[in-house]
């Protein structure tokens, strides 16, 4: 075990739960993600069980209040208390609802119909009045798998060199962890169930429930979420030798977060489908810092600037709170094309993270910029969900595996019968006169439509009990696709346009489709990449407490790898995190 020691000094919606609208078709610019191996059919691959749902419309209010957020003059009150009070009087006195105060900022996040916003505009006291925002989880769906605990983005910003440097798998005694470091995580909520995640917890607020537990759950609805804060609450400071359920033959750990000695706040500000309001956001600033947690990790984004938004994440740095923030997934293949980076990052208080891929490029879905900070890995990277809610997918036919993908949303199970080529599943007689009686496995030809609910409802109808997809685009492998929506799903999964063939060939024979529940998911995202940095800020604090936000910030972008031109760069910032070198650099400075 190393022994270390430090010496010396250096100078991101507050609304109901509500169905989900299916997901769009999968970004073509998400570079293709590699295959998986389930060892129990030979090869096979997994995906999440839940697609991320984008920012949707909210549905009209039956009272006709919308959210708001109002800003006050600073007046000459005695004192805040007075101050507040007299901003909560206005509001109510023309009819409004008021939902979180914050002295500090001079303002409120209120509900207001038209003529009461109107009312309250005259006030001679109201200095602004906002829109209450909209913010997403900054994550795109992928696959889900297993590893050694150690995975690939931990080693590629060299983390385990920092807790394990010689591999054996057992923390460093001495070593900074990110014991001691509080990280409030500003997200979906968590899975409390996960054992990656038990021993770190210290805390939580839900403000989409409005209550203190915060669970990615509806309770008016009885349904999880979507898993992402779970997934990078995980990648922060998940604890080694806790792992849930992984592929057969992997390492039964699971995996480990960057700071496996930190503890994490949870504030979920996001529902069930990932959306949420900038007042939450707002609020849960406000109470990470009141619960004493130095790192606000936020992979949340909007495109909506605001100006008490930006004067509350300044609040929060000018009093001890590093906020950390995804640059945003709307970019494009062509950087001179690409939308300029989300909010909150944009922010100057803000540090902006954007996503590389594992061979260290520019993730085409980053948002790039003069404003972001750092890149850390964010594609296809591994991490802990919710349990049970992805899979991973194995086809047996002929003597032989073949690599396979489930969609999203699909069923899990094991399922063995004849295969019985469909053709692209177009009608309720796709399958033809042969069925038999005890059921199948359908072979489906992708075709032009990407209405796959539709394809696989129409087997099912004619007794399948499993399906395959085959993919018609050769570069794409087995693709990544979605049935829409959670429903009585049988396992569909999908394969390449080479398996397709030979599968088709075998049809009449027997065929076996398995999909077995894992507690562990890849996603792409700026999400992944923020918690990445946010992991690396926990250890540098945790062996220097007395620095300060900006130190430690400029901590990180001084050891950053360099990408791309030298220097600060639009595409990746200062470059990419490093773990290693940034307690290095912090070694060397006094």
């Amino acid at each position: 075990m190393k022994r270390w020691a430090w010496l010396g000094f250096v100078g991101l919606m507050a609304c109901h739960d509500e169905a989900p609208s299916p997901p769009p078709e999968p970004p073509s610019d998400v570079m293709p993600r590699p295959a998986r191996s389930c060892p129990f059919v030979g090869q096979g691959t997994s995906s999440p069980l839940r697609a991320m749902s984008p920012a949707g419309v909210e549905e009209p209010r039956r009272d006709g209040r919308e959210p708001v957020l109002v800003r006050f003059r600073p007046g000459a009150l005695v004192s805040t208390t007075v101050a507040t009070r007299a901003h909560r009087a206005a509001v109510e006195r023309v009819g409004g609802h008021v939902r979180h105060e914050w002295p500090r900022l001079h303002a409120l996040a209120a509900r207001l119909r038209p003529e009461e916003r109107q009312a309250l505009t005259r006030n001679p006291d109201v200095l602004a009045i906002e829109p209450d925002g909209w913010v997403h989880a900054a994550g795109l769906p992928s696959l889900a798998g297993s590893a050694g605990e150690h995975t690939e983005g931990l080693r590629m910003i060299h983390a385990p060199q920092v807790w394990d440097a010689d591999g054996d798998g057992t923390l460093d005694t001495g070593a900074p962890t990110g014991e001691g470091l509080q990280v409030c995580v500003i997200d979906s909520g968590w899975d409390e169930r996960h054992p990656e995640l038990q021993a770190a917890y210290a805390g939580g607020r839900d403000f989409i429930e409005d209550d203190d537990d915060p669970k990615d759950y509806s309770n008016a609805l009885q349904v999880w979420g979507e898993g992402h804060g779970t997934h990078v609450a995980a990648l922060i400071a998940a604890r080694p030798g806790s792992g849930g359920r992984v592929q057969p033959g992997y390492e039964p750990g699971g995996m480990v977060g960057v700071a496996p000695g930190a503890s994490l706040l949870i504030a979920r500000v996001l529902d069930i489908h990932g959306r949420g309001r900038m007042s939450d956001v707002i609020e849960a600033l406000q109470w990470c810092r009141a619960r004493g947690a130095r790192i606000a990790s936020l992979s949340i984004a909007t495109e909506q600037p605001g100006e008490l938004a930006r004067q509350a994440f300044e609040d929060a740095l000018s009093t001890g709170l590093l906020p950390i923030a995804a640059s945003g997934n709307a970019g494009t293949s062509d950087p001179q094309t690409s939308p300029p980076i989300s909010y909150p990052a944009a922010y100057p208080s803000v540090l902006a993270v954007g996503a590389v891929d594992p061979q260290g490029h520019h993730a085409p879905f980053s948002q790039s910029g003069p404003e972001l900070g750092l890149v850390a890995p964010g594609v296809d990277v591994l991490s802990a969900t919710l349990l049970g809610t992805a899979s991973c997918s194995g086809v047996e036919a002929g003597g032989r595996g073949f690599v396979s993908r489930d969609l999203d949303y699909a069923g899990q199970g094991d399922y063995t019968g004849p295969l019985m080529d469909c053709g692209t599943g177009d009608n309720t007689a796709s399958c033809g006169q042969g069925a038999p009686p005890g059921g199948f496995i359908a072979l489906l030809a992708r075709g032009d439509s990407f209405d796959f609910a539709r394809k696989v409802t129409h087997v099912m109808e004619q007794g399948a009990r499993a399906v395959i997809l085959i993919n018609q685009a050769p570069e794409q492998d087995e693709g990544s696709f979605s049935l829409g929506a959670p429903g009585t799903w049988p396992p569909v999964v999908s394969v390449s346009q080479d398996s397709g063939t030979q599968l088709q060939a075998l049809a009449g024979r027997s065929a076996r489709v398995r999909s077995l529940p894992v507690d562990y998911a890849r996603l792409s995202g700026t999400s992944m990449a923020t918690a990445y940095v946010s992991g690396t800020a926990a250890l540098v604090w945790s062996a220097r407490p007395d620095l300060t936000p900006t130190q430690v910030r400029e901590l990180l972008q001084r050891s950053a790898r360099e990408l791309g031109t030298p220097g600060h760069n639009d595409l990746f910032g200062w470059g990419l995190v490093q773990a290693f070198e940034a307690l290095e650099l912090l070694a060397d400075t006094h």
